[in-house]
């Protein structure tokens, strides 16, 4: 069915699937793990403290993950190969399946890069303390995860990009407003 108010076009929903709490935290991580990454010196006090203030923001998001609202919650997308490789079958058929919480591919790359991120901060906190400063296995899996978050970032950026082309839910706008606009089905 068309919307003659859109112009013939399908009708969009607008759904609230973000809180505030949720689009802080992603761009404030986001803000600082670039900036860690590319313009903040390793020998830079802010650098560390960057570091601190990203890891305390993952980990108030996974207890967010675990109380808050419906599409904060890892419920709302678990992460699944057998999701991820069916998503991917459906993007092969051209089938556009929005989702209101992250997709199959995108809940697997939420994972990763909070995984990642952890990882990153607590080794970059073990290399700053007397007991790990010089060791290199130490300082080398900070450097190859800081590496892979940045490979990571370039992937999720692809990923978001491609999703919003292919579903037509302009999933930048959704993490700034909170909003999803997911087109209506034509019937």
């Amino acid at each position: 069915m068309t919307d003659p108010e859109t112009g013939g076009h399908p009708a969009t929903r607008s759904i609230p699937v973000w809180d505030i709490f949720v689009r802080v935290t992603h761009w404030s991580v986001a803000v600082l793990v670039v900036a860690d990454l590319t313009v903040f010196d390793d020998d830079w006090a802010v650098h560390r403290w960057a570091g601190y203030v990203v890891l305390a923001l993952v980990a108030l998001r996974l207890v967010w993950g675990l109380i808050g609202p419906r599409y904060a919650r890892f419920k709302a997308f678990p992460p699944s190969l057998q999701a991820a490789r069916a998503y991917l079958a459906g993007l092969l058929r051209r089938r556009r399946e929005p989702h209101l919480s992250h997709n199959p591919l995108g809940a697997l790359m939420a994972y990763n890069l909070w995984a990642s991120l952890v990882v990153v901060c607590v080794t970059g906190i073990l290399i700053t303390s007397f007991k790990f400063w010089g060791i290199e296995l130490v300082e080398g899996l900070h450097e190859v995860s800081a590496n892979w978050v940045l490979i990571s970032v370039g992937l999720h950026l692809a990923g978001v990009a491609f999703d919003t082309w292919h579903s037509k839910v302009n999933l930048v706008r959704a993490m700034i407003t909170g909003q999803k606009e997911i087109p209506g089905r034509e019937e």
